[in-house]
């Protein structure tokens, strides 16, 4: 009888006290709502399996969840180490999106790509990706599902073997671990170190991931030699001491080779081999011929296979076919799991076994299963195993079949990456397929349609379009209304990247060429709404409009609503840019109803989108703000907060809450998602919410955050405008002007050579670049430099010059320039009036009145700069009123640095803000004027630069300064700052 192997988890765990320390540190700081992940790498059968089962199996009061990943071909379920771990759920109840994950659950019906809820976004500023809604709202559902249940106990979600993890299991691994927050949750996850090859996709996910603040890694090393030694004689009892040595020496560390090598050691000092495969192989060989049979045939589904599928692959009478697995079991060859599922023990005994297959046997054996997963293709993932079994048993008429319908599957599931992977694998066997033995349901044309379609909610666009264009050439024969569907997929594809406009423009037309002439149909009105979205984006509204209502026409003829909820909102933004604000509301109206009754979440949120901007762009903030609280909730509800419309709602959550002064509500909105689906996301969340860190005074966080950005311009040119004016804020408030006009030039740079001469965003840009140039002015007056003062008093009326012109030439959205727009020319020009002086007091009061429309802050800091140029005119009084309102609001706001400005012009002024201001409790040497002119000489000031400085003349401030002299004994101005410093009365 042969030996029968002891495994390692039969005794304690050795030699891993500090690694299960970090383990449980991670779990004890996860329950106390410091959530965490721990990607555990390490080589194979170095025991990383036995590691987290010991934190598993010592997690008190803990939910445990675990799942595994299976090499490819294994399995045809996407996310297949979710599925297993959430499997034993039972309150998944109002998250219909978790059907998609779990096979206990019915798949979503299958849909058409790039039509209704699947519409591709266009109209938006900039490019933005494609996405799978249902991906999206997919991975909502398991991020709020694990939230929910860490609310109730800690939970540890363990993902093992990550080296074998599709790519829809690894984008949601990146999705749960970038918004690992305060959850009660400790995500652990394991993967062979030694099998990351250059190339291979797990080696970018595990580069973010480890950049994440929440993500720890632990390097699980082999045993040391003593380590090794104990690992051993724990191991085996009676084994000699010179046998346990060399079982030590020979198993080089790794757990697993030593367990294999005790099971074939023997007491008469048998030479041991010297190779892994050699020893799992010499244990399988040592069982019955029934037993090896069986394990060969295991071998070839995976490293796991249900009970029913090995017996009948594996052709043998019941009675011998549980002697043999019974024999396997009790030999530690295979283990039974739940569910009647046999596994290999280790992987590495598995891929040994499989190795050792004959050619031929392989084959017929891959054949045999191919064949039974053909009479079971009802089972979720049959599909995607048949296909691989198929090709396997060079059957590629079936591998073909199934590979398609695997690809309709993973879609249907939102894994538009697993998708995409069949559907190639299905194009590549096209050819090789006899044309008899092709589906007759579809084409290549159409293949070449869907695999364009789910590359793009893949997240690759570039080859989303290069299908879209192989598509276009495979055509013949077709129907024109199948030749313009694979038109408008291609021109929704181009319309993705930069650079593709007229090729874009050519396809849509050629599109719309096709369908001229025919009957309404489904097709057509999704053609002529893409006509109608192309012609409003060449401003040709007459004609959009036009085909907007051909297309809702068509639409309701063809009972296509997704065209029509679809051609209702661009309805509605044309009559937002004809300031027909009350047809514009009812289309915008129309147009959710209608994609909410039919489900299309994206044109929804489209509609949600416009609405809101049509407020906000007309200056009615507090409407656009309800509007967006809607939207954002209903993204919310249906899991696609961070889809392209959602996010750009969110956005527009954090702009307006931050120009009303609610900015406790921006700060929450601007809270970035971490990793999101694209990471361009996460840049222009963290670029919205700059305007709070800048203006609340969080001066270097925001100074780190403005120059990591500037490194994410390339990804849209939102992020750019938005940091090219805060970062020059930023600058100006920590007295570096020379940055600030630096910054506001590069975005400057950066919007002309993306938009073109007159981007409407340079006002904004260009007012900061001017305040800017106005305190460089100052600075060279202060230092005499009188060449220093007149270049940055040209520069800065040069840039004020490219403002107007850029109010005057540029195109708004709209139409015409909004308030907006107008209270920032105004800001402009009344920074301008500083470049050579204190400014122009009714320049300022425009300014002010520009930004009464609703932006607080803005509002505010003008007033603070009003006051100055009131001060400067000998007008006190009404100075002090406009500090007394900028200050109630800096402090309101809790805007730190316009507080200190307004408060350190009030205190040159000699101005009371508030009536709370403290009394001194004993007498100072100096008055307070005294000791504002003596603080100034002290930086080096002239008199005529301090009178400027307190509003006084140079005259007074001799008075004061001969005051100060007597008071400290001093004969000179020099001295008398010498003996303030000896004697503590300066800082």
């Amino acid at each position: 009888m042969p030996l029968v192997a002891r495994l390692g988890s039969g005794i304690p765990l050795v030699a891993r006290d500090r690694e299960l320390g970090r383990l449980r540190a991670a779990l004890a700081q996860a329950g106390e709502g410091v959530a965490g992940a721990v990607l555990v790498a390490g080589d194979a059968g170095v025991g990383k399996t036995r590691l987290v089962d010991e934190l598993a199996a010592g997690a008190e009061d803990t939910l445990v969840l675990s799942g595994r990943c299976l090499d490819a071909g294994e399995t045809g379920l996407p996310y297949l180490p979710f599925a297993e771990a959430l499997s034993a759920l039972t309150d998944t109840a109002g998250r219909p999106a978790l059907a998609m994950l779990l096979p206990k659950l019915a798949l979503p019906a299958e849909r058409e790509p790039g039509t209704e809820s699947m519409i591709a976004p266009s109209l938006l500023p900039g490019r933005r990706p494609e996405q799978d809604v249902g991906q999206l709202q997919l991975f909502d559902a398991v991020l709020g599902l694990l939230a929910d249940l860490s609310e109730r106990q800690r939970v540890l979600l363990v993902v093992e073997d990550l080296h074998w993890a599709d790519a829809s299991t690894r984008y949601l691994l990146s999705f749960l671990l970038s918004r690992l927050r305060s959850q009660r949750l400790l995500v652990v996850c394991t993967y062979r170190a030694d099998d990351l090859h250059r190339s291979h996709p797990l080696r970018p996910l595990l580069s973010e991931l480890f950049r994440l603040p929440a993500v720890d890694r632990l390097d699980l090393t082999p045993f040391n030699a003593s380590d090794a030694r104990r690992f051993v004689e724990a191991l085996s009892d009676d084994l000699p001491k010179d046998v346990v040595r060399k079982v030590a020496e020979r198993s080089e560390g790794n757990a697993f080779f030593a367990e294999e090598l005790i099971a074939v050691a023997t007491r008469d000092n048998q030479t041991l081999p010297s190779a892994l495969a050699d020893v799992l192989l010499s244990r399988v060989e040592r069982l019955s011929p029934e037993a090896q049979h069986v394990a060969r045939v295991a071998s070839v589904r995976g490293r796991r296979v249900r009970h029913y599928r090995l017996r009948e692959v594996a052709g043998m009478t019941d009675i011998a076919f549980d002697t043999a697995l019974r024999e396997l079991v009790q030999h530690h060859l295979l283990v039974v799991e739940d569910d009647e599922v046999y596994a290999f023990r280790h992987a590495l005994l598995r891929e040994a076994v499989y190795g050792d297959l004959l050619p031929g046997e392989r084959v017929r054996l891959h054949a045999a299963y191919a064949h039974h997963l053909a009479q079971h293709l009802d089972e979720r993932g049959a599909a995607a195993a048949l296909a691989h079994h198929a090709f396997q048993s060079h059957d590629l008429p079936q591998a073909l079949q199934a590979s398609i319908k695997a690809s309709r599957e993973a879609e249907r599931a939102g894994a538009p990456a697993e998708s995409l992977r069949y559907l190639e694998k299905a194009l590549n066997l096209w050819t090789a397929v006899p044309a008899a033995d092709r589906p007759s349901d579809v084409d290549e044309s159409v293949l070449l349609r869907r695999a364009s379609w789910v590359a793009g909610t893949a997240g690759q666009p570039e080859r989303a379009v290069a299908f879209g264009r192989s598509a276009r050439k495979a055509l013949d024969g077709q129907t024109p209304e199948d030749a313009a569907e694979v038109l408008l997929r291609l021109s929704q594809a181009l319309s993705t990247l930069d650079g593709n406009d007229q090729e874009h423009d050519e396809v849509m037309t050629g599109a719309w060429e096709l369908m001229r002439d025919r009957p309404a149909s489904a097709t057509r009105a999704r053609v002529l709404g893409g006509m109608a979205a192309l012609l409003r984006q060449q401003r040709k509204y007459a004609e959009a409009r036009e085909f907007a209502e051909k297309a809702i026409a068509d639409g309701e003829e063809a009972k296509a609503p997704g065209a029509v909820a679809d051609a209702l909102g661009t309805l509605g933004i044309l009559d937002d840019h004809a300031d027909r604000h009350a047809e514009a509301r009812v289309h915008f109206e129309r147009a959710i109803e209608s994609a909410r009754e039919l489900g299309a979440v994206n044109t929804e949120l489209r509609a949600w989108y416009y609405f809101g901007l049509m407020y906000y762009d007309s200056g009615e903030l507090a409407e656009a703000a309800r509007v967006y609280k809607q939207a954002g909730d209903r993204a919310q509800e249906t899991g696609l907060t961070w889809s392209t419309y959602g996010t750009e709602i969110r956005i527009l959550q954090v702009l307006v809450h931050y120009y009303l002064g609610d900015w406790d509500y921006a700060e929450w909105a601007s809270e970035p998602p971490g990793m999101p689906v694209s990471s361009t996301v996460s840049a222009r969340l963290a670029a919205a919410g700059t305007h709070l860190t800048v203006s609340r005074g969080d001066l270097a966080g925001a100074e780190r955050t403005i120059t990591k950005l500037r490194g994410d311009w390339h990804r849209d040119i939102q992020i750019a405008v938005i940091t090219g004016g805060t970062g020059g804020e930023l600058a100006l408030w920590r007295g570096r002007p020379e940055l600030a006009v630096e910054r506001v030039a590069d975005a400057l740079e950066w919007t002309r050579e993306l938009g073109g001469p007159w981007v409407l965003a340079d006002i904004r840009i260009g007012a900061t670049g001017v305040a800017g140039y106005a305190d460089l002015a100052a600075k060279a007056r202060r230092r005499r430099d009188a060449r220093a003062e007149s270049d940055a008093v040209e520069a800065g009326r040069e840039l004020a010059e490219h403002v107007r012109l850029t109010a005057r030439n540029g195109v708004p959205r709209t139409g015409s320039l909004g308030p907006e727009g107008r209270a920032w020319l105004a800001r402009a020009l009344a920074e301008e009036s500083r470049l050579t002086g204190a400014g122009d007091p009714e320049l300022w009061r425009a300014a002010v009145d520009g930004f009464g429309y609703g932006l607080v802050y803005e509002q505010a800091l003008c007033r603070w700069r009003y006051a100055e140029a009131l001060l400067a005119a000998e007008r006190r009084d009404e100075a002090a009123a406009q500090l007394r309102q900028a200050d109630e609001v800096a402090a309101g706001l809790k805007a730190g640095p316009l507080a200190e400005a307004v408060a350190a012009c009030a205190k040159r002024a000699r101005i009371t803000l508030r009536a709370d201001e403290p009394v001194r409790d004993q007498v100072d040497l100096f008055t307070p004027r005294e000791r504002d002119v003596l603080a100034l000489v002290a930086s080096g000031r002239t008199n005529r630069e301090v009178g400027e400085e307190l509003y006084i003349s140079e005259k007074t401030v001799s008075v004061h300064l001969s005051r100060i002299m007597a008071k400290l004994g001093a004969s000179r101005r020099a001295e008398a700052v010498a003996i303030a410093y000896d004697r503590g009365l300066l800082e």
